[in-house]
């Protein structure tokens, strides 16, 4: 039987990918207590890097932004598996980290990372207030334009 959480996916249309595997020497999540650490997950698609390159330059403030959307989405994936498949666990998300591959004089990284905390308001309403830092980088991984960590806490 699905849960409240994955009927609110189902409702925005949202179908969580299957996870993926680490790039390096690490783990997708950590639970420690009730909190679950989760690694920073970039905008890969059906195995392919949405929207990749530097912002604005290459990639567009929108197009940044629904990369961030993207990663929240995989990042979603990795914390249901660490509910055991119930997000309906999450008491509420803690903290969101957004990284942005930007040109230098590059400013607007909190707009972009908008698009990770404000699926997550969509997905999990109140629940989803959250602490959050959002920093350019000159680059990030495999060439993406966003990458978004996040803390949550589960019962």
């Amino acid at each position: 039987m699905a849960g409240q959480i994955d009927a609110r996916l189902k409702e925005l249309g949202i179908t969580l990918p299957a996870a993926t595997l680490p790039q390096g020497s690490y783990v997708p999540y950590a639970v420690t207590g009730s909190l679950v650490f989760l690694a920073g997950q970039i905008p890969l698609a059906d195995g392919k890097m949405q929207h990749p390159g530097i912002v604005p330059t290459k990639v567009t403030l929108e197009q940044a932004n629904a990369a961030a959307r993207i990663c929240a989405i995989n990042l979603l994936t990795q914390l249901k598996a660490a509910c055991g498949g119930d997000l309906d666990r999450v008491v509420r998300c803690v903290k969101v980290g957004g990284f942005v591959a930007c040109a230098p004089d590059f400013t607007d990284h909190p707009k972009v990372v908008n698009g990770a905390s404000d699926f997550f308001a969509q997905v999990f309403g109140d629940k989803a207030k959250h602490a959050r830092f959002a920093v350019g980088a000159p680059s990030l991984p495999l060439g993406a334009s966003v990458e978004v960590e996040a803390i949550f806490e589960i019962k």
